[in-house]
Protein backbone atom coordinates (compact mmCIF):
# COMPACT_ATOMS: atom_id res chain seq x y z
CA UNK A 1 0.00 0.00 0.00
CA UNK A 2 3.02 2.32 0.35
CA UNK A 3 3.65 2.22 -3.43
CA UNK A 4 0.27 3.57 -4.58
CA UNK A 5 0.14 6.16 -7.35
CA UNK A 6 -1.88 8.90 -5.61
CA UNK A 7 0.12 11.71 -3.94
CA UNK A 8 0.24 12.30 -0.20
CA UNK A 9 -1.15 15.69 0.78
CA UNK A 10 -0.09 17.63 3.84
CA UNK A 11 -2.66 18.19 6.61
CA UNK A 12 -2.85 21.93 5.77
CA UNK A 13 -3.61 21.18 2.10
CA UNK A 14 -6.25 18.66 3.12
CA UNK A 15 -7.93 21.13 5.50
CA UNK A 16 -7.92 23.93 2.87
CA UNK A 17 -9.37 21.57 0.22
CA UNK A 18 -12.06 20.35 2.61
CA UNK A 19 -13.02 23.95 3.43
CA UNK A 20 -13.17 25.06 -0.22
CA UNK A 21 -14.64 21.99 -1.99
CA UNK A 22 -16.26 19.54 0.44
CA UNK A 23 -17.75 21.54 3.32
CA UNK A 24 -19.81 24.71 3.13
CA UNK A 25 -21.03 27.51 5.38
CA UNK A 26 -20.43 27.20 9.11
CA UNK A 27 -18.98 23.71 8.72
CA UNK A 28 -16.12 25.07 6.56
CA UNK A 29 -15.53 28.12 8.76
CA UNK A 30 -15.41 26.15 12.02
CA UNK A 31 -13.12 23.38 10.69
CA UNK A 32 -9.73 23.34 12.41
CA UNK A 33 -6.68 21.14 11.87
CA UNK A 34 -7.00 19.71 15.39
CA UNK A 35 -10.53 18.46 14.62
CA UNK A 36 -9.20 15.93 12.06
CA UNK A 37 -5.55 15.25 13.01
CA UNK A 38 -3.81 14.66 16.32
CA UNK A 39 -6.76 13.99 18.62
CA UNK A 40 -9.58 13.99 16.06
CA UNK A 41 -13.20 14.61 16.89
CA UNK A 42 -15.17 11.62 15.70
CA UNK A 43 -18.33 13.55 14.85
CA UNK A 44 -16.40 16.02 12.60
CA UNK A 45 -14.47 13.22 10.88
CA UNK A 46 -17.71 11.29 10.35
CA UNK A 47 -19.31 14.47 8.95
CA UNK A 48 -16.42 14.88 6.46
CA UNK A 49 -16.80 11.26 5.31
CA UNK A 50 -20.57 11.77 4.95
CA UNK A 51 -20.11 14.94 2.86
CA UNK A 52 -17.63 13.12 0.58
CA UNK A 53 -20.09 10.24 0.09
CA UNK A 54 -22.86 12.77 -0.53
CA UNK A 55 -20.74 14.45 -3.25
CA UNK A 56 -19.54 11.24 -4.92
CA UNK A 57 -22.56 8.90 -4.62
CA UNK A 58 -25.35 11.39 -3.80
CA UNK A 59 -26.12 9.70 -0.44
CA UNK A 60 -28.18 12.01 1.76
CA UNK A 61 -27.51 12.37 5.49
CA UNK A 62 -30.80 10.78 6.51
CA UNK A 63 -29.80 7.52 4.78
CA UNK A 64 -27.11 6.94 7.42
CA UNK A 65 -29.79 6.80 10.14
CA UNK A 66 -32.13 4.38 8.33
CA UNK A 67 -32.59 0.80 9.49
CA UNK A 68 -32.34 -1.81 6.68
CA UNK A 69 -35.76 -3.19 5.79
CA UNK A 70 -34.61 -6.58 4.48
CA UNK A 71 -33.13 -7.62 7.86
CA UNK A 72 -35.30 -8.92 10.70
CA UNK A 73 -34.06 -7.30 13.94
CA UNK A 74 -35.87 -8.15 17.18
CA UNK A 75 -34.66 -5.18 19.21
CA UNK A 76 -33.92 -2.27 16.81
CA UNK A 77 -33.54 0.18 19.72
CA UNK A 78 -30.18 -1.41 20.52
CA UNK A 79 -28.78 -0.47 17.06
CA UNK A 80 -29.96 3.16 16.99
CA UNK A 81 -26.71 4.59 18.37
CA UNK A 82 -24.43 2.33 16.31
CA UNK A 83 -26.46 2.50 13.06
CA UNK A 84 -24.87 5.72 11.55
CA UNK A 85 -21.34 4.40 12.19
CA UNK A 86 -22.19 1.02 10.65
CA UNK A 87 -23.77 2.59 7.53
CA UNK A 88 -20.80 4.99 7.22
CA UNK A 89 -18.34 2.08 7.38
CA UNK A 90 -20.33 0.12 4.73
CA UNK A 91 -20.38 3.05 2.27
CA UNK A 92 -16.72 3.96 2.90
CA UNK A 93 -15.72 0.34 2.34
CA UNK A 94 -17.42 0.57 -1.06
CA UNK A 95 -15.78 3.95 -1.94
CA UNK A 96 -12.17 3.46 -0.86
CA UNK A 97 -11.28 0.51 -3.20
CA UNK A 98 -12.17 2.85 -6.07
CA UNK A 99 -9.64 5.32 -4.56
CA UNK A 100 -6.92 2.57 -4.56
CA UNK A 101 -7.22 1.95 -0.80
CA UNK A 102 -7.98 -1.63 0.27
CA UNK A 103 -7.19 -1.80 4.00
CA UNK A 104 -10.01 0.30 5.49
CA UNK A 105 -11.29 -1.10 8.79
CA UNK A 106 -14.02 -0.33 11.33
CA UNK A 107 -11.30 0.86 13.73
CA UNK A 108 -10.55 3.71 11.28
CA UNK A 109 -14.06 5.02 11.98
CA UNK A 110 -14.21 4.36 15.75
CA UNK A 111 -10.56 5.05 16.70
CA UNK A 112 -8.82 6.78 13.75
CA UNK A 113 -5.05 7.16 13.52
CA UNK A 114 -3.44 10.30 12.08
CA UNK A 115 -1.23 8.63 9.41
CA UNK A 116 -4.00 6.37 8.16
CA UNK A 117 -6.48 9.27 8.12
CA UNK A 118 -4.02 11.38 6.08
CA UNK A 119 -3.57 8.51 3.59
CA UNK A 120 -7.31 7.89 3.32
CA UNK A 121 -8.12 11.57 2.79
CA UNK A 122 -5.25 11.92 0.24
CA UNK A 123 -6.64 9.03 -1.81
CA UNK A 124 -10.19 10.39 -1.60
CA UNK A 125 -9.10 13.92 -2.62
CA UNK A 126 -7.10 12.51 -5.54
CA UNK A 127 -10.16 10.54 -6.72
CA UNK A 128 -12.45 13.59 -6.31
CA UNK A 129 -10.05 15.74 -8.37
CA UNK A 130 -9.85 13.05 -11.06
CA UNK A 131 -13.66 12.72 -11.02
CA UNK A 132 -14.17 16.48 -11.44
CA UNK A 133 -11.67 16.61 -14.32
CA UNK A 134 -13.26 13.68 -16.16
CA UNK A 135 -16.71 15.13 -15.45
CA UNK A 136 -15.73 18.40 -17.20
CA UNK A 137 -14.39 16.41 -20.17
CA UNK A 138 -17.59 14.35 -20.31
CA UNK A 139 -19.78 17.47 -20.16
CA UNK A 140 -17.74 19.03 -22.97
CA UNK A 141 -18.16 15.88 -25.05
CA UNK A 142 -21.88 15.89 -24.28
CA UNK A 143 -22.19 19.52 -25.43
CA UNK A 144 -20.26 18.73 -28.61
CA UNK A 145 -22.51 15.72 -29.22
CA UNK A 146 -25.63 17.84 -28.70
CA UNK A 147 -24.36 20.52 -31.10
CA UNK A 148 -23.45 17.84 -33.66
CA UNK A 149 -26.90 16.26 -33.33
CA UNK A 150 -28.55 19.67 -33.78
CA UNK A 151 -26.43 20.31 -36.89
CA UNK A 152 -27.32 16.83 -38.16
CA UNK A 153 -31.01 17.51 -37.64
CA UNK A 154 -30.71 20.88 -39.38
CA UNK A 155 -28.94 19.25 -42.34
CA UNK A 156 -31.58 16.52 -42.50
CA UNK A 157 -34.31 19.17 -42.50
CA UNK A 158 -32.48 21.07 -45.25
CA UNK A 159 -32.15 17.83 -47.25
CA UNK A 160 -35.86 17.16 -46.84
CA UNK A 161 -36.72 20.68 -47.97
CA UNK A 162 -34.39 20.32 -50.99
CA UNK A 163 -35.96 16.96 -51.87
CA UNK A 164 -39.43 18.50 -51.63
CA UNK A 165 -38.33 21.39 -53.87
CA UNK A 166 -36.85 18.94 -56.39
CA UNK A 167 -40.09 16.96 -56.42
CA UNK A 168 -42.05 20.16 -56.98
CA UNK A 169 -39.71 21.16 -59.82
CA UNK A 170 -39.81 17.72 -61.43
CA UNK A 171 -43.58 17.30 -61.16
CA UNK A 172 -45.65 19.11 -63.75
CA UNK A 173 -48.74 20.85 -62.34
CA UNK A 174 -52.11 19.42 -63.33
CA UNK A 175 -53.13 22.64 -65.08
CA UNK A 176 -50.20 22.51 -67.54
CA UNK A 177 -50.03 18.75 -68.15
CA UNK A 178 -52.22 18.97 -71.29
CA UNK A 179 -50.03 21.72 -72.77
CA UNK A 180 -46.88 19.73 -72.01
CA UNK A 181 -48.36 16.63 -73.68
CA UNK A 182 -49.32 18.65 -76.78
CA UNK A 183 -45.86 20.19 -76.98
CA UNK A 184 -44.13 16.81 -76.62
CA UNK A 185 -46.36 15.29 -79.33
CA UNK A 186 -45.71 18.21 -81.69
CA UNK A 187 -41.96 17.96 -81.02
CA UNK A 188 -42.06 14.22 -81.79
CA UNK A 189 -43.99 14.85 -85.03
CA UNK A 190 -41.47 17.50 -86.09
CA UNK A 191 -38.58 15.17 -85.35
CA UNK A 192 -40.21 12.38 -87.41
CA UNK A 193 -40.86 14.73 -90.34
CA UNK A 194 -37.32 16.08 -90.29
CA UNK A 195 -35.89 12.56 -90.13
CA UNK A 196 -38.06 11.41 -93.06
CA UNK A 197 -37.10 14.46 -95.16
CA UNK A 198 -33.43 13.93 -94.33
CA UNK A 199 -33.58 10.24 -95.24
CA UNK A 200 -35.43 10.98 -98.54
CA UNK A 201 -32.87 13.60 -99.59
CA UNK A 202 -30.01 11.38 -98.52
CA UNK A 203 -31.29 8.44 -100.63
CA UNK A 204 -31.80 10.73 -103.68
CA UNK A 205 -28.27 12.10 -103.34
CA UNK A 206 -26.86 8.60 -103.04
CA UNK A 207 -28.69 7.50 -106.20
CA UNK A 208 -27.39 10.55 -108.14
CA UNK A 209 -23.87 9.93 -106.86
CA UNK A 210 -23.98 6.24 -107.85
CA UNK A 211 -25.30 7.12 -111.32
CA UNK A 212 -22.56 9.74 -111.82
CA UNK A 213 -19.96 7.23 -110.68
CA UNK A 214 -21.20 4.69 -113.30
CA UNK A 215 -21.13 7.37 -116.02
CA UNK A 216 -17.59 8.38 -115.04
CA UNK A 217 -16.52 4.73 -115.10
CA UNK A 218 -17.96 4.27 -118.64
CA UNK A 219 -16.31 7.49 -119.89
CA UNK A 220 -12.96 6.45 -118.40
CA UNK A 221 -13.34 3.02 -120.06
CA UNK A 222 -14.09 4.63 -123.43
CA UNK A 223 -11.15 6.99 -122.97
CA UNK A 224 -8.87 4.09 -122.29
CA UNK A 225 -10.18 2.30 -125.39
CA UNK A 226 -9.50 5.41 -127.46
CA UNK A 227 -6.00 5.64 -126.06
CA UNK A 228 -5.44 2.01 -126.99
CA UNK A 229 -6.73 2.61 -130.55
CA UNK A 230 -4.50 5.73 -130.84
CA UNK A 231 -1.52 3.64 -129.84
CA UNK A 232 -2.40 0.92 -132.37
CA UNK A 233 -2.93 3.56 -135.09
CA UNK A 234 0.47 5.10 -134.37
CA UNK A 235 2.05 1.69 -134.67
CA UNK A 236 0.23 1.06 -137.94
CA UNK A 237 1.32 4.53 -139.16
CA UNK A 238 4.94 3.70 -138.46
CA UNK A 239 4.55 0.36 -140.11
CA UNK A 240 2.88 2.02 -143.09
CA UNK A 241 5.63 4.63 -143.38
CA UNK A 242 8.07 1.85 -143.89
CA UNK A 243 5.86 0.33 -146.57
CA UNK A 244 5.06 3.54 -148.47
CA UNK A 245 5.03 3.22 -152.24
CA UNK A 246 6.25 6.10 -154.29
CA UNK A 247 3.00 6.25 -156.28
CA UNK A 248 1.40 9.68 -155.55
CA UNK A 249 -2.20 8.54 -155.95
CA UNK A 250 -2.00 5.87 -153.30
CA UNK A 251 -0.19 8.32 -151.09
CA UNK A 252 -2.90 10.90 -151.51
CA UNK A 253 -5.63 8.37 -150.85
CA UNK A 254 -3.81 7.14 -147.82
CA UNK A 255 -3.33 10.72 -146.55
CA UNK A 256 -7.02 11.48 -147.05
CA UNK A 257 -7.95 8.35 -145.14
CA UNK A 258 -5.55 9.30 -142.42
CA UNK A 259 -6.98 12.84 -142.31
CA UNK A 260 -10.51 11.45 -142.00
CA UNK A 261 -9.44 9.09 -139.24
CA UNK A 262 -7.66 11.97 -137.48
CA UNK A 263 -10.81 14.12 -137.76
CA UNK A 264 -12.90 11.25 -136.35
CA UNK A 265 -10.42 10.77 -133.55
CA UNK A 266 -10.46 14.53 -132.77
CA UNK A 267 -14.26 14.53 -132.71
CA UNK A 268 -14.36 11.49 -130.42
CA UNK A 269 -11.65 13.08 -128.24
CA UNK A 270 -13.63 16.32 -128.08
CA UNK A 271 -16.75 14.40 -127.08
CA UNK A 272 -14.82 12.50 -124.43
CA UNK A 273 -13.34 15.77 -123.09
CA UNK A 274 -16.80 17.35 -122.97
CA UNK A 275 -18.23 14.34 -121.14
CA UNK A 276 -15.23 14.38 -118.79
CA UNK A 277 -15.80 18.04 -118.01
CA UNK A 278 -19.51 17.36 -117.36
CA UNK A 279 -18.65 14.48 -115.06
CA UNK A 280 -16.05 16.66 -113.33
CA UNK A 281 -18.70 19.33 -112.71
CA UNK A 282 -20.99 16.70 -111.24
CA UNK A 283 -18.19 15.44 -109.00
CA UNK A 284 -17.52 19.01 -107.90
CA UNK A 285 -21.24 19.40 -107.04
CA UNK A 286 -21.09 16.31 -104.76
CA UNK A 287 -19.30 18.07 -101.79
CA UNK A 288 -21.92 20.81 -101.94
CA UNK A 289 -24.61 18.14 -101.46
CA UNK A 290 -22.65 16.74 -98.55
CA UNK A 291 -22.46 20.24 -97.07
CA UNK A 292 -26.24 20.55 -97.43
CA UNK A 293 -26.63 17.24 -95.58
CA UNK A 294 -24.36 18.51 -92.80
CA UNK A 295 -26.40 21.72 -92.68
CA UNK A 296 -29.55 19.64 -92.31
CA UNK A 297 -27.92 17.72 -89.44
CA UNK A 298 -26.91 20.97 -87.74
CA UNK A 299 -30.45 22.26 -88.21
CA UNK A 300 -31.77 19.09 -86.54
CA UNK A 301 -29.39 19.60 -83.58
CA UNK A 302 -30.41 23.25 -83.35
CA UNK A 303 -34.05 22.16 -83.45
CA UNK A 304 -33.44 19.77 -80.51
CA UNK A 305 -31.66 22.53 -78.57
CA UNK A 306 -34.53 24.87 -79.36
CA UNK A 307 -36.97 22.25 -78.06
CA UNK A 308 -34.99 22.02 -74.79
CA UNK A 309 -34.89 25.81 -74.58
CA UNK A 310 -38.64 25.88 -75.22
CA UNK A 311 -39.20 23.42 -72.36
CA UNK A 312 -36.98 25.48 -69.99
CA UNK A 313 -38.73 28.69 -71.10
CA UNK A 314 -42.11 27.08 -70.48
CA UNK A 315 -40.99 25.96 -66.98
CA UNK A 316 -39.72 29.50 -66.30
CA UNK A 317 -43.02 30.88 -67.55
CA UNK A 318 -44.89 28.54 -65.22
CA UNK A 319 -42.65 29.57 -62.31
CA UNK A 320 -43.21 33.24 -63.16
CA UNK A 321 -46.96 32.67 -63.35
CA UNK A 322 -46.86 30.94 -59.97
CA UNK A 323 -44.81 33.81 -58.55
CA UNK A 324 -47.27 36.32 -60.06
CA UNK A 325 -50.21 34.44 -58.52
CA UNK A 326 -48.47 34.27 -55.14
CA UNK A 327 -47.54 37.96 -55.41
CA UNK A 328 -51.13 38.85 -56.26
CA UNK A 329 -52.36 36.80 -53.31
CA UNK A 330 -49.77 38.50 -51.09
CA UNK A 331 -50.92 41.88 -52.45
CA UNK A 332 -54.51 41.05 -51.58
CA UNK A 333 -53.45 39.87 -48.14
CA UNK A 334 -51.31 42.99 -47.72
CA UNK A 335 -54.22 45.20 -48.73
CA UNK A 336 -56.52 43.48 -46.25
CA UNK A 337 -53.78 43.68 -43.59
CA UNK A 338 -53.30 47.37 -44.44
CA UNK A 339 -57.01 48.07 -44.01
CA UNK A 340 -57.10 46.14 -40.76
CA UNK A 341 -53.94 47.92 -39.58
CA UNK A 342 -55.44 51.29 -40.47
CA UNK A 343 -58.50 50.41 -38.41
CA UNK A 344 -56.28 49.22 -35.58
CA UNK A 345 -54.18 52.40 -35.81
CA UNK A 346 -57.24 54.64 -35.66
CA UNK A 347 -58.54 52.65 -32.70
CA UNK A 348 -55.11 52.89 -31.04
CA UNK A 349 -54.99 56.66 -31.67
CA UNK A 350 -58.35 56.98 -29.95
CA UNK A 351 -57.15 54.79 -27.11
CA UNK A 352 -53.91 56.82 -26.89
CA UNK A 353 -55.83 60.07 -26.64
CA UNK A 354 -58.00 58.65 -23.87
CA UNK A 355 -54.91 57.09 -22.24
CA UNK A 356 -53.05 60.43 -22.33
CA UNK A 357 -55.95 62.11 -20.57
CA UNK A 358 -55.97 59.32 -17.98
CA UNK A 359 -52.16 59.52 -17.64
CA UNK A 360 -52.38 63.27 -16.94
CA UNK A 361 -54.93 62.61 -14.25
CA UNK A 362 -52.81 59.73 -12.92
CA UNK A 363 -49.71 61.96 -12.84
CA UNK A 364 -51.54 64.58 -10.87
CA UNK A 365 -52.82 61.90 -8.49
CA UNK A 366 -49.32 60.36 -8.28
CA UNK A 367 -47.72 63.70 -7.45
CA UNK A 368 -50.26 64.26 -4.70
CA UNK A 369 -49.68 60.71 -3.51
CA UNK A 370 -45.89 61.28 -3.63
CA UNK A 371 -46.20 64.29 -1.40
CA UNK A 372 -48.27 62.34 1.11
CA UNK A 373 -45.95 59.34 0.88
CA UNK A 374 -42.87 61.52 1.41
CA UNK A 375 -44.41 63.01 4.50
CA UNK A 376 -45.34 59.53 5.69
CA UNK A 377 -41.81 58.26 4.83
CA UNK A 378 -40.20 61.02 6.86
CA UNK A 379 -42.37 60.07 9.80
CA UNK A 380 -41.60 56.38 9.25
CA UNK A 381 -37.87 57.15 8.99
CA UNK A 382 -37.95 58.89 12.33
CA UNK A 383 -39.84 55.96 13.84
CA UNK A 384 -37.42 53.57 12.08
CA UNK A 385 -34.43 55.29 13.70
CA UNK A 386 -35.99 54.83 17.11
CA UNK A 387 -36.92 51.21 16.31
CA UNK A 388 -33.39 50.56 14.99
CA UNK A 389 -31.88 51.75 18.24
CA UNK A 390 -34.26 49.47 20.13
CA UNK A 391 -33.45 46.55 17.82
CA UNK A 392 -29.69 47.06 18.25
CA UNK A 393 -30.17 47.12 22.00
CA UNK A 394 -32.25 43.93 21.75
CA UNK A 395 -29.54 42.33 19.55
CA UNK A 396 -26.93 43.18 22.17
CA UNK A 397 -29.13 41.65 24.84
CA UNK A 398 -29.67 38.59 22.62
CA UNK A 399 -25.93 38.19 22.11
CA UNK A 400 -25.38 38.49 25.83
CA UNK A 401 -28.15 35.96 26.43
CA UNK A 402 -26.62 33.62 23.82
CA UNK A 403 -23.25 33.92 25.52
CA UNK A 404 -24.85 33.18 28.86
CA UNK A 405 -26.80 30.28 27.33
CA UNK A 406 -23.63 28.82 25.80
CA UNK A 407 -21.84 29.26 29.11
CA UNK A 408 -24.76 27.59 30.90
CA UNK A 409 -24.70 24.78 28.31
CA UNK A 410 -20.97 24.30 28.89
CA UNK A 411 -21.54 24.34 32.64
CA UNK A 412 -24.41 21.90 32.23
CA UNK A 413 -22.26 19.65 30.06
CA UNK A 414 -19.46 19.78 32.63
CA UNK A 415 -21.95 19.08 35.43
CA UNK A 416 -23.49 16.26 33.39
CA UNK A 417 -20.04 14.84 32.71
CA UNK A 418 -19.12 15.16 36.39
CA UNK A 419 -22.46 13.64 37.40
CA UNK A 420 -21.83 10.75 34.99
CA UNK A 421 -18.38 10.25 36.48
CA UNK A 422 -19.83 10.43 40.02
CA UNK A 423 -22.61 8.07 38.96
CA UNK A 424 -20.11 5.61 37.55
CA UNK A 425 -17.95 5.97 40.65
CA UNK A 426 -20.92 5.44 43.01
CA UNK A 427 -22.06 2.56 40.85
CA UNK A 428 -18.66 0.91 41.24
CA UNK A 429 -18.69 1.63 44.97
CA UNK A 430 -22.21 0.19 45.27
CA UNK A 431 -21.20 -2.89 43.37
CA UNK A 432 -18.23 -3.35 45.65
CA UNK A 433 -20.43 -2.79 48.75
CA UNK A 434 -22.98 -5.24 47.37
CA UNK A 435 -20.29 -7.81 46.87
CA UNK A 436 -18.91 -7.20 50.38
CA UNK A 437 -22.44 -7.37 51.83
CA UNK A 438 -23.09 -10.64 50.03
CA UNK A 439 -19.85 -12.04 51.37
CA UNK A 440 -20.67 -10.87 54.92
CA UNK A 441 -24.22 -12.28 54.67
CA UNK A 442 -22.87 -15.60 53.46
CA UNK A 443 -20.22 -15.70 56.18
CA UNK A 444 -22.79 -14.67 58.80
CA UNK A 445 -25.21 -17.37 57.65
CA UNK A 446 -22.44 -19.99 57.73
CA UNK A 447 -21.30 -18.91 61.26
CA UNK A 448 -24.90 -18.81 62.43
CA UNK A 449 -25.54 -22.32 61.12
CA UNK A 450 -22.39 -23.56 62.90
CA UNK A 451 -23.53 -21.91 66.16
CA UNK A 452 -27.02 -23.37 65.81
CA UNK A 453 -25.47 -26.83 65.29
CA UNK A 454 -23.28 -26.37 68.37
CA UNK A 455 -26.30 -25.26 70.46
CA UNK A 456 -28.28 -28.26 69.21
CA UNK A 457 -25.43 -30.57 70.05
CA UNK A 458 -25.16 -29.00 73.52
CA UNK A 459 -28.89 -29.41 74.08
CA UNK A 460 -28.75 -33.02 72.93
CA UNK A 461 -25.84 -33.74 75.27
CA UNK A 462 -27.66 -32.12 78.19
CA UNK A 463 -30.78 -34.13 77.44
CA UNK A 464 -28.80 -37.35 77.24
CA UNK A 465 -27.05 -36.63 80.59
CA UNK A 466 -30.35 -35.83 82.33
CA UNK A 467 -31.97 -39.05 81.12
CA UNK A 468 -29.00 -41.08 82.32
CA UNK A 469 -29.15 -39.52 85.80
Amino acid sequence: METMTFPRYSPDDIISYLRSHILAGAEARNLVKGDVFGNPKLDILHLIYMRILQKVYGIRLEHFYMMPVNVDITYPQIYEGFLPVCNLYIHMERLLPVCRINDFQIADVLNPKTKRTVRFLSGILNFVNFREFRREVYLELQLNYKSAMEKHQQLEAANREAAMKLEKLNTVPVEHQAEVKQLTESIRELEQLLRQDYRRKQTALQEVISQKKTDIAESTRKLNDLKVTMATLKEEQEQLKSKIVESPEELKNYKELMKETVKKLKKSKQEVIEKYEGYRDLVEVLPACQLEVQLYQKKMERQGANVDKLASVLSEVRNLEDQIDSAQAELKNAKTDEMSLKRVVTAKHERLSTAEIRIKKMREDVEQHKCTVLEHCNKVQEKRGAVYDKVMAIHKEIKQMKGKIEQLKEDAEEKARKSKEIHLMWKAVLEKTHESLLKTVKSYAASRAEKVDEIRRGLLSIQSSGSSS
